[in-house]
């Protein structure tokens, strides 16, 4: 049969609500637990030893799942949404039959089906912390991810990542994970060579979520990436590959760029979350070719993908999240130039400039309050900023002005020129950025200038007279551009 990544509509397909009786009703719901028995008993018999349905010596026989049993149990996995039948499959002890399934069957459509009932189940808090505190159950789960299957290893991280994201048991899961010999090489094999994206995203999710929970595990994987036995054979690292972190989450990133931004945003964040630590930044700078490819992934979605020129700008409504991450982490690269030569990224100050100053300007247009608010412009989008859009806007600004204000100081006298005469540095887009950048930043744009006023005197002054100098002035400049409504 055809691969059905989703559960099919309830019908429990045995008796209509009107013939079934209130004491076989489960909770409030139409559905059966006679029904419900009788589709958990073939599910004991499937892995019982000695049972008709589990001795075929037939591997291939095995592996299939009878048409009638998938269409019942994909029934359970639908009804396993509503909190009484999964209150109902805790009481009467269906996941240790899930979990015996999970270990004994090789029928990946079952395991698939089973993992997925689990994770419905998990999304009631009783249930995640019963099944969380279980070491064999946790165990077992685990070693779903050594599975060669796309859809059980998606519904294996679901599941994981629902429990990661319960306070109460997520304790239990970061540290079942990092003592799990085989977790971290797992999840890395995935992000380096699966296709599927949907498994990319929520892999990169459970990735995600764990450093976010724990930064003494996101340290043990970075260092993992960067020690070899130091007598390991050739031929035993091919059979046991050493996989390194930040290659593995680029990898992931690249099949994520054209196809899935929520996907791009998260493990543009796994490599943010990774430069908060300065182990994270030496592991993407020192190899020579991770830098390279690090900061060539991420020039290129700033330069020429996103918040371009002819895009409106309410589209940094969408992308102010990746954007702010991507952001972050060149900033972290670019300012490990001095320290590693082959960092040779000076040819692309001017371009980020640009973005960054576009980025800024988009920003001050969304930000913009209509004059009459009771009469919306409807000839262009508005954005209806909520608190949270209001809290990562302002990340993004001040993640982008550091970044703009780290570059301004190192410009030399030949990029100076350059710039002003390829039209990245002209008086609008400086005076634009000084609105952002003054007072906070004023070194470095007092540096910025004296570089411009090397090239063009009279740029500098234009420059220096659109903002105030000295103590006890007005602390925002005095721009010919409308200043934000902070």
């Amino acid at each position: 049969m055809d691969r059905n990544p989703s559960p099919p509509p309830p019908n429990c397909g045995q008796e209509d609500e009107e013939d079934l009786g209130g004491g076989d009703r489960i909770g409030s719901t139409v559905y059966s637990k006679h029904w419900l028995f009788g589709v958990l008993s073939g599910l004991i018999q499937i892995v019982t030893p000695g049972s008709v349905t589990s001795g075929s010596d037939d591997e291939e026989e095995e592996a299939e799942l009878a048409e009638e049993m998938e269409n019942e149990i994909c029934r359970v996995w639908d009804m396993s949404m509503d909190e009484d039948v999964a209150l109902f499959l805790q009481e009467f002890k269906a996941p240790d039959i899930f979990m015996g399934v999970l270990a004994k069957s090789r029928c990946p459509r079952l395991r698939e089906i089973c993992v997925g009932i689990l994770g419905n189940m998990a999304c009631f808090r009783e249930i995640c912390v019963s099944i969380s505190k279980c070491e064999d159950h946790g165990q077992v789960l685990l070693q779903c991810l050594c599975d060669s299957d796309p859809p059980t290893l998606l519904e294996t991280c679901r599941l994981l990542l629902t429990c990661l994201s319960q306070t109460e048991v997520a304790s239990v899961w970061v540290r079942r994970i990092q003592e799990h010999p085989s977790f971290y090489a797992n999840v890395c094999f995935i992000m380096s060579s699966s296709t599927n994206v949907d498994l990319l995203v929520k892999v990169g999710e459970v990735v995600d979520k764990l450093f976010d929970l724990d930064e003494k595990l996101m340290l043990e994987w970075i260092r993992k990436g960067t020690a070899r036995l130091p007598d390991q054979s050739q031929e035993d690292s091919e059979e046991q590959p050493v996989f390194s972190i930040v290659p593995c989450v680029l990898e992931a990133a690249k099949q994520m760029r054209s196809e899935n931004l929520e996907g791009l945003d998260v493990y543009m964040h796994i490599l943010q979350l990774l430069t908060t630590v300065d182990d994270g930044v030496q592991a993407i700078v020192q190899c020579p070719d991770t830098g390279k490819d690090t900061w060539s992934l991420l020039f290129d979605l700033v330069c020429h993908e996103f918040c371009q020129p002819d895009d409106p700008p309410v589209i940094l409504q969408e992308q102010k999240t990746v954007l702010a991450s991507v952001f972050s982490v060149l900033s972290a690269i670019s300012a490990s130039r001095a320290e590693q030569e082959h960092l040779k990224i000076e040819e692309g100050d001017l371009p980020l400039i640009d973005s960054l100053i576009r980025v800024l300007q988009n920003m001050e247009h969304c930000q913009k309050k209509p004059e009459n608010p009771s009469e919306p412009d409807t000839d262009e989008p508005t954005i209806c900023g909520s608190t949270q859009d209001d809290f990562h806007m302002k990340i993004l600004k001040d993640i982008s002005c550091e970044f703009l204000s780290n570059i301004f100081q190192v410009l030399t006298k030949e990029t100076v020129a350059r710039g002003l005469k390829e039209g990245q540095l002209s008086k609008q887009k400086c005076s634009c950025a000084f609105q952002s950048l003054l007072p906070l930043y004023s070194p470095a744009v007092e540096d910025f200038v004296k570089v411009v006023r090397e090239v063009d005197e009279a740029l500098a002054d234009d420059l220096e007279d659109s903002f105030p100098k000295g103590e006890g002035t007005d602390s925002r400049p005095k721009l010919e551009l409308p200043l934000s409504n902070e």
